[in-house]
């Protein structure tokens, strides 16, 4: 009778995967941290950052901002209107800003007060004391263009964002004309603020305290020698005309070949 060859082979596998033949093949046989592909399918991963804004319609106002942007770099801007771009020099400003702020006149309730307690005293009988008049900064367009003409102001300080820049584009040349220091600064807003105003295009100073005389002098030498004696320069420098990226690469490759041709004729 021949024998048996199922003992040798042994039993049958088991329906189910070994355990330990699982925990095996579950060791990483590579680096200590593997690379996980990210899914950005629904409820996957969270999408990266994209710049969209090429792919935006954006609103018409602010189309037209930026363009407005880009035409002020292109287009050439005359020496007249360029000017305006010239502001005072920050340590100068910030000074001349806190002299100023010491002029700033009455605004409705101290003027309010002040006619009250002068009533006052007038219907109690007193005599009324004589007092010299109160040194302020003057504003107004057409009030400073009389100062000027009268050769009253000692010092024209103009905002450098007025809009429309023809209110004020005659006035340096008006300054220069008649020998008064005058200065560009940033901005109508704060000027405003020194007079009880929005907005501000441009401030006089008549007279100062004895007090703040020095102050005020060496103030109106720099301002001098930046704008009044610079005249000449401010008057013929034209603003603008920057291109974009692409043209200035594309006319400094151009320079390069004129460069190197006019290189090459030179050797021969």
């Amino acid at each position: 009778m021949p024998k048996s060859t199922r003992s040798k082979k042994g039993p049958a596998p088991a329906p189910y995967p070994d355990p330990k033949a699982k925990a095996k093949a579950s060791e990483p046989t590579g680096p200590v941290w593997e690379a996980k592909k990210k899914n950005f399918a629904v409820g996957g991963d969270i999408q990266p950052r994209r710049d969209l804004s090429r792919y935006v319609r954006w609103p018409k106002y602010v189309r037209i901002q930026r363009q407005r942007k880009i035409l002020y770099q292109r287009l050439k801007v005359p020496p007249a209107i360029n000017q305006f771009t010239n502001a005072l020099d920050k340590n100068v400003s910030i000074n001349l800003f806190k002299l100023m702020h010491k002029y700033r006149p009455e605004d409705k309730a101290e003027k309010k007060e002040r006619l009250k307690n002068l009533a006052t005293k007038t219907e109690a009988g007193e005599k009324e004391e004589s007092k010299k008049k109160s040194i302020y900064i003057k504003y107004g367009i057409n009030h400073i263009a009389k100062l000027c003409e009268q050769k009253k102001a000692q010092l024209v300080v103009i905002a450098h964002d007025v809009d429309p820049i023809e209110l004020v584009i005659w006035l340096p040349a008006v300054c220069r004309k008649m020998d008064i220091p005058y200065c560009v600064v940033k901005s109508k807003s704060r000027l405003g603020a020194l007079v009880h105003k929005k907005t501000a295009t441009a401030l006089a100073m008549v007279s100062v305290r004895p007090e703040d005389r020095h102050e005020f002098s060496q103030l109106v030498t720099s301002i001098r020698q930046q704008y009044n004696e610079n005249g000449k320069t401010i008057e013929r420098t034209w603003g603008g005309g920057i291109m974009g990226p692409k043209s200035q690469a594309a006319t400094q490759k151009a320079e390069r070949a004129v460069a190197k041709e006019a290189a090459k004729k030179a050797m021969m």
